[in-house]
Formats: C-alpha cells, structure tokens, sequence
C-alpha cells in the first residue's frame, strides 16, 4: 500500500495540510485513507455514552455501526502500542494513505513547517523527510513548497508514489541530425512509384524539433513532444447524469415511500451525506451526496410534504455516472506526436492537466525562383508572371500547423540562391523552393544541391509532377518543388506534407480518402499515378475540365483530388474512385 506522512513540531500546521491534501488527492479521482498518531491521552469516546459504558465494563472491542459509517476500538489494556505497520493492515485498499505523526518510521514524508513556532527543521537530520512545505524560504536541499500550494504539494506526493507521471525533463540539447545521403535512392532507380517515394520518405527522415515545456492551455495547434498522463479522474466524482431524486440502493416492484432530507445537490456542491432509507434533491452533474447511488428522474416521482413517493422496479446505480468511468488517474490520454484540437485542450482540461511538453513549431521556409517572376501586386511586363507559388506555399505550411517562413523570391542567379540558402539554414528546419528542381540550364536549386553533394532528382511516376530535387543544405532538408503551381501543390499534399509531419515529430500522415462515384468519363495509361482536381456535387466526383496543369484556377475550383493508381483503366460514370478532400490533407 502507498503511504505519505505529513510531520512536523506543534502548531506547524500538519493537520490543516493534511485535510488540505485529503481534500485535493480526492478530488483527482484517487481513494486516501488517512491515520493520525494522538497522545495517549487522547481518547475519541466520552463518559456517558453507550459505547463508553461497554468500555468501561470490560469490552476487548466496541464496535459503533451506522447506516453511514462503522468505527472499531481496541482496548489494549496496558499491552504495548502495535507498530504503524500493524494498524496499516487493517485499513482497506487505497491509493494513498496518509498519516500524521509518526514521524520516526521510515515512510517517506514531507515536513509541515511555520517560522513563528521558533522550531528547528526536522529535514535536516531525517532522510525520510523528502520535501519542507513552509511558509518562509527556506535552504534546506529539499524541495520546498509554499505552505499554502496544496496542488503543488500533491503533486510532488502522487509522483514520489508513482500515481503520476514524473514529467519528461525539457529538451536541452537538438535532436540527432538527417543523415546527408537520407534522399539517396538504391543503384539503378530512375523511376520511383509514389508509394515507393512515400516509403522513402518515412523510413529516413525522424523528428528535428526540440521539445519545451507550455502551460496547457496555449497548446494548441502544437505537437506533444511525450504522453500525457491525467492527473485528476473524469469524473472525479459519482455524479448523477439527470435531475431527479437520490438514495442508496435499488427499488423493486410496487410503491415506495421515502422522507426527503432538506436541500439539495448541484453541480459545484462539496457532497454532502444522506441517512439510509432517506433521499435528497438532485440536478444534473452534482456529485453523489455519502450515502447516495441510486437517481430516479424527477418526471417519475411526486415528492409532496417532505415525501417522495415512486413505482419500481428502480435498479441500483440508475441514472449515475462512476468517478472515473471517462478517465482514470494516471491514464495515458494523449500520446506523444498528438497535435492538439479543440477534443485534446477539452480532455487536458477535464483531466486537470496544467502543462505539457510540446514541440517546437517546425520552421518552413519558402523560397521561389526564376527571372520571370514579379510580386503579387506588383506591374508586370510582357515576358513575366505573378509569383503564385510562394503565397500558395506560405499557406500551406500554415494550414499544416507549422511556422511559415518567407524566405523571399531569388532570380536566377546561382550565387544569390547560395546565399539565399545559406542565411536560410540559419533560420529554419526545412526548405520549400519552387522551380530549378530540374536539369537545364536554369534549374540552380538541384545544380546548387548537387554541388553540395546531397542532392537527388527524383522523378516520381505521378502526374503532375515528376520532377523533385530533394537535398540537404548545411543539415537543412530542401525540397525542390516544380515550379507550376498545380504541380507544386500536388507535390507538397503528396510528399511535402507527411515528410514535414515527421519533421515537426508529428509522425506519419495519410490522408483519408473516400470512395465515390465517378461524375466523369476517362481512359487512363498505365505507369503513373495521377491526381486530378476534383469536388463533390450530387455525391459524385466531377473532375476540372482540363487536366492541364498550367490553369491554376482549376486548383480554386475543386474541393480536393481524385487518386488514380498507376493502372491503365477506363473510367465511366458511376465507377467508383478515391477522393481525398483537401481538409484531409490539413486535418
């Protein structure tokens, strides 16, 4: 069994600690019995009652029962004081014990202590006292806690026991770096099926962000850099699920009749306790008052004069919720990777989480390349297009849930893009570029990554697409993008994104995809797999009306893609085909 005790001299406050900490390890979910260690001239029986009188008579033991509670005594009659670990046994099984006194046992122990008393620590002379709760500062080489921070105090407590999770130590020191050859692909590959691209991608990149600690509550769109473990039970209490009526055990056939008690339950209420054989008012979400487990609903029952009056059958334990029954103290509830929504901030929330290790955000930068680019806005002459793919990919890097970076637009001058990219390895985790992934003459990202040694052209058996140089620069993963924007997005949905998902230490991501019926007729070549701008209207695909992949307004136009695999086929309307919506790509 688990056991704490709480010390300290006179008046250094251990019995208010002691309900205090009762009152919080309770309401985490967790059962606490308690022993208390009183003079011996103490005693919990008085002159005059029955009790007292069977005592004094001679009685070895007296037992006092109760519809809500039992109480033993043991006479000892001059025998000698049984050790702590003779009394411990007769308690039932908990989570915790906590004991008061005994300070001279070797259970660990935390000091209660209070300046005025003029009392020297306990703690610098006993090693079994692991922390000093005080209400001065104090430098003891202990752990010290405000006096007054009962969650702190508890904290320390469940983790010295093992009922939580000590938290993971922030990361002080980078991941372990990509390997230079980690786009490298086998001897005598020219041709890579996407699939085949995408095992690539997963079995050699790993997580490159460190981890820090944040206050749960500013964790959202972040990563979990460890498990997360619950700290407080959902429900932390039985509660009741509806408004009605509470008492202890189940109702058969027939009329019953009970006394109500006065007042009632309600959510927020510290429970109370109800006598057997008596019921109380009860709301919705209230704890279940001692002596309550049972809720019949209000729309079942009269209750007139201080009498409830109802028909069974009622069964034991309707209408109530278990403590716990959601989330235990102590679950793993997020696993590490888990990036955080608005169901994750709820459950950390309910399960009385106040701070998590998280990843950094991943740092993505984006750079766009060619003489015949202007910025957005901006005039442009004949001979020159707008630069669409760097908004396009800023967004998305955004929409992925990471850092978005403008790394700026560079002409097509290969000294430039070298010392574009070498202020960019200072600043980033990872490198879009858009154009240059080729081999002409113009191409300068793959003749830049190729120059470093750490460049593969990989041309991909999909359409659109094809080519994608991808490389390291000082440590840095670039991918090199085609430069139409179709091609682009569809290369950075397929293969950018759940590369940059293990990146960030997010782990690998597929998107959900969803069989459809065809809304379009089509006869596919076999040998690449082909991705066509899709939406759904009617429940069926319909495709843009040109698969060429200079009309950008086609990827506006559609709600997603249609995947067609590598195989020759003949499409009809109504044939079923997978469409992948984009919100799966940024979900």
């Amino acid at each position: 069994m688990r056991v704490y005790g709480v010390v300290g001299w006179k008046n250094a406050g251990k019995t208010g600690l002691m309900e205090r900490l009762v009152s919080e390890i309770t309401g985490r979910g967790f059962t606490v019995s308690t022993v208390k260690h009183a003079h011996h001239t103490f005693d919990v029986d008085h002159p005059g009652k029955d009790s007292h009188r069977h005592r004094v008579a001679g009685a070895r033991e007296v037992l006092l029962a109760s519809g809500a509670r039992f109480a033993l005594m043991h006479e000892l009659r001059g025998a000698e004081e049984p050790p702590l670990d003779a009394h411990l046994a007769r308690l039932s099984p908990v989570d915790l014990v906590l004991i008061e006194g005994y300070k001279r046992d070797g259970h660990p122990k935390v000091e209660a202590h209070r300046a005025e008393t003029g009392n020297a620590l306990i703690a610098p002379d006993d090693p079994t006292v692991r922390a000093v709760a005080s209400d001065v500062a104090l430098e003891v080489g202990r752990p010290i806690f405000d006096l007054n921070d009962t969650a702190a105090i508890a904290d320390f407590i469940l983790r010295d026991v093992g009922l939580i999770a000590t938290p993971a130590a922030a990361a002080t020191t980078a991941p372990p770096p990509l390997r230079n050859d980690c786009f490298a692909l086998p001897p005598g590959v020219h041709w890579t099926p996407v699939n085949e691209a995408l095992d690539l991608l997963r079995a050699r990149l790993h997580a490159v962000t460190e981890a820090e600690p944040c206050p749960a509550a500013d964790a959202g769109g972040r990563i979990l850099a460890e498990d997360v473990t619950a700290i407080r039970a959902n429900p932390p209490l039985p509660n009741t699920a509806v408004d009605g009526y509470g008492f202890a055990g189940g109702r058969g056939e027939g009329l019953h009749e009970m006394p109500l008690v006065p007042g009632r339950a309600a959510a927020g209420d510290r429970p109370g306790a109800v006598p057997a054989g008596q019921a109380i008012r009860v709301l919705t979400g209230a704890a279940l008052p001692e002596g309550v487990d049972t809720v019949i609903l209000q729309e079942d029952v009269t209750a007139e004069k201080g009498v409830l009056r109802f028909h069974g059958p009622v069964k034991q334990g309707a209408n109530t919720r278990k403590a716990g029954e959601d989330v235990q103290a102590g679950d793993v509830i997020l696993a590490a990777g888990t990036r955080i929504g608005p169901a994750e901030l709820a459950l950390l929330a309910a399960a009385g989480v106040a701070e998590v290790s998280l990843r950094k955000r991943l740092k993505v930068g984006v750079i766009s390349t060619g003489d015949e680019l202007v910025e957005m806005g901006a005039a442009a002459r004949d001979g020159q297009i707008y630069d669409a793919d760097r908004p396009m990919l800023l967004q998305l890097a955004t929409d992925f849930g990471h850092e978005a970076v403008d790394l700026g637009r560079v002409a097509d001058d290969r000294a430039a893009l070298r010392a574009r990219l070498d202020a960019a390895a200072g600043q980033v985790d990872v490198i879009l570029t858009s154009g240059g992934a080729s081999a002409g003459d113009e191409d300068h990202v793959s003749a830049l990554l190729s120059e470093a040694g750490a460049m593969q052209l990989w041309r991909i058996a999909v359409k659109p697409g094809r080519p994608l140089a991808l490389g390291m620069w000082q440590g840095v993963p670039v991918f090199g993008l085609p430069g139409n924007p179709v091609a682009a997005m569809v290369c950075s949905l397929i293969f950018a994104r759940p590369a940059m998902a293990l990146l960030a230490g997010g782990g690998w991501q597929e998107p959900q995809g969803f069989d459809v019926p065809a809304a379009f007729d089509k006869r596919k070549k076999a040998g690449r797999r082909e991705y066509l701008r899709a939406r759904m209207r009617d429940g069926r695909a319909e495709v843009f009306a040109s698969e060429g992949s200079g009309r950008i307004s086609g990827l506006s136009w559609a709600e997603g893609l249609v995947e067609l695999d590598e195989a020759a086929r003949d499409i009809a309307p109504g044939d079923l085909v997978r469409f992948i919506p984009y919100g799966s790509f940024t979900s």
